[in-house]
């Protein structure tokens, strides 16, 4: 598997960079399109993005270090070297939440009609960026048979043929979940005006399937013996099924 797509310039270009960059370009265009169903300003989405993005991309590699230190500590070059991957998506969208919030605050902005807008485009982003980590070989789960990785297509079997042991091509699970949640998303955010929703909708599914998958994978970012991923998993469902509760049950209640 050639993580390089090709060279400029004597510079190479890594599959990894083409398709995180990609899912972030269709992500932004898919925004336009559920601004107009929330109503809400494209433009200001824009330049909440503008400011989300970088703080994503710095949220996702100090995230990452802070829980690789024994190796970086002594390799304090390879700190801004994120070529080769060393992206952890749970450091780069709170960072892209706290950012975008701080900004729609201070610019008396709605944050949880663009919250509900961008989520859409954030998990699509995701879906499409799990490739770069099948090129780069990384992100993989537990060894597999033969007979086990053959029920997938050839270019699956390949890539995941890493010196001489096949492995669970977990970043295609997570891809194929995150596909599906995206379809969710874009269902309830045409389908219900509840501000909200769509956005917490978005952290509690992809929060149910990551600390599934992530228990396959040998590379997880640890804590002790917790696996970082699924620890944020769980708070992140806890926090889907509070809102669910005072959005929904809570009000039921009251009514009756």
């Amino acid at each position: 598997m050639n993580p390089i797509a090709f060279n400029l310039f004597g510079l190479p270009i890594r599959w990894y960079g083409i398709l995180i960059s990609s899912g972030m370009v269709i992500g932004i265009l898919l925004a336009s399109y559920n601004c107009r169903i929330k109503h809400i300003s494209y433009d200001r989405m824009m330049d909440l993005i503008l400011i989300a993005l970088p703080a994503a991309i710095v949220g996702a590699r100090l995230y990452y270090v802070l829980f690789n230190l024994d190796y970086y500590s002594s390799n304090l070059g390879e700190i801004i070297n994120i070529r080769q991957g060393g992206l952890a998506i749970h450091g780069g969208v709170l960072f892209a939440l706290i950012a975008a919030y701080i900004y729609a605050r201070k610019s008396n902005l709605e944050f949880i009609k663009y919250a509900d807008a961008a989520a859409p485009s954030i998990i699509l982003a995701q879906a499409i960026g799990r490739w770069g980590n099948f090129f780069n070989q990384e992100a993989h789960g537990g060894e597999v048979t033969k007979e086990f990785i053959s029920r997938f297509p050839g270019f699956i079997q390949n890539g995941m043929f890493i010196e001489g042991t096949y492995y669970h091509p977990t970043f295609l699970y997570e891809s194929v979940w995150n596909l599906a949640v995206f379809a969710v998303l874009m269902v309830i955010i045409k389908k219900t005006s509840k501000n909200g929703l769509t956005f917490f909708t978005y952290i509690g599914l992809y929060s149910v399937g990551r600390f599934i998958i992530e228990g396959l994978r040998t590379d997880s970012l640890m804590m002790g013996p917790i696996r970082v991923a699924q620890l944020v998993s769980l708070s992140g469902i806890v926090i889907w099924l509070v809102y669910l509760f005072f959005a929904f049950f809570r009000k039921k209640r009251d009514v009756v």
